[in-house]
């Protein structure tokens, strides 16, 4: 008999070592699992590609992709997933969060690619957020501003309470203190920042500005900050990457093929019987840094080896 070849022998070798149940759900993943997707141009179409293909590597192989509107899934693409026997969807984005909504219960909902959600909305699936998670902020931040000692924050709860739960825990890993101010509209949060920004030690406090569509408003509050911050010298993180590029020192922006991947997996593990639900923080990250800013500050990046991934002012 004819011996196997070297890449027969070295598919049988990985099929032994690989766990059956593992083995039959790579098997299975692709035509159980589906993805909706936002029906949008670019560049933001590209980055939901780019999330797929990353499902795609964790599911190994193509997955079943549905673009959307506002108006949801079309009757047709409904019976072809129930023709398909589709048992776990990825929702991305608002429009696959509001399509899910059309799907039966008995399918595991996996949601993506979303700033936040009010948790009410993830009481029955898991989402995935586009929030970094505050454990990666406050360590990258101990690791480029070593004397800070204090992270201020200010807060819509109803965006941003699970939020600020996790951040007191992990500015308590860090050795940092968390003073987190709730804000109630753009009002109060304008003056709780100026009263903030006024009592400031620059070497020992930080203001951090989250995903936060009230108390981190573009045109009121941003402008305001970042010229504080530049006036008085103290250090802005931020959780989105639009603020690095106007004078915040450095954000955690999305590894989008990462993310995908991850998403593959809990979408994997949900059709093994692993269902979660609730808020995720985003863990697949890429780092940008303002080199200005940095050198206003007196920070020498270049010292710890740091590598950064997005660069502003850009070069």
């Amino acid at each position: 008999m004819k011996a196997p070849s070297r890449s027969r022998r070295l598919w049988l070798a990985t099929l032994l070592a690989t766990p059956a149940a593992a083995v039959f759900a790579q098997a299975d993943a692709a035509p159980a699992l589906a993805v909706i997707y936002p029906d949008i141009g670019e560049p933001y179409r590209g980055v939901f590609t780019k999330i797929v293909e990353g499902i795609e590597q964790q599911a190994r192989g193509k997955v079943a992709s549905y673009a959307v509107g506002p108006a949801g899934l079309s009757p047709e693409a409904q019976a072809e997933l129930r023709k398909r026997e589709v048992r776990a969807v990825i929702a991305l984005g608002r429009n696959g969060l509001k399509a899910v909504g059309a799907l039966d219960r008995s399918i595991a909902v996996i949601a993506g690619g979303v700033l936040a959600v009010p948790e009410s909305e993830a009481r029955d699936f898991a989402v995935h957020s586009l929030t970094p998670d505050p454990a990666l902020l406050f360590a990258r931040l101990r690791s480029l501003v070593p004397s800070a000692r204090r992270v201020a924050v200010v807060y819509d709860p109803r965006q941003n309470g699970w939020l600020v739960r996790l951040a007191r825990e992990a500015a308590k890993a860090q050795g940092l203190e968390l003073v987190a101010h709730e804000a109630e509209d753009l009002k109060s949060a304008l003056r709780i920042y100026q009263t903030l920004v006024a009592a400031f030690d620059p070497k020992r406090d930080v203001l951090w500005l989250p995903h936060d569509s009230m108390t981190v408003d573009e045109a009121a509050v941003l402008p305001l900050v970042l010229q504080e911050a530049w006036d008085r010298s103290f250090a802005v993180l931020s959780s989105s990457v639009a603020h690095v590029r106007r004078g915040a020192l450095f954000s955690l922006y999305p590894d989008n093929l990462a993310l995908g991947r991850r998403l593959g997996g809990a979408a994997l593990a949900a059709l093994g019987g692993n269902r979660t639900s609730g808020v995720l923080p985003l863990k697949d990250v890429r780092i940008a840094v303002n080199v200005r800013a940095a050198s206003h500050l007196g920070l020498n990046l270049a010292s710890g080896q740091q590598a950064f991934d997005m660069v502003f002012p850009e070069q």
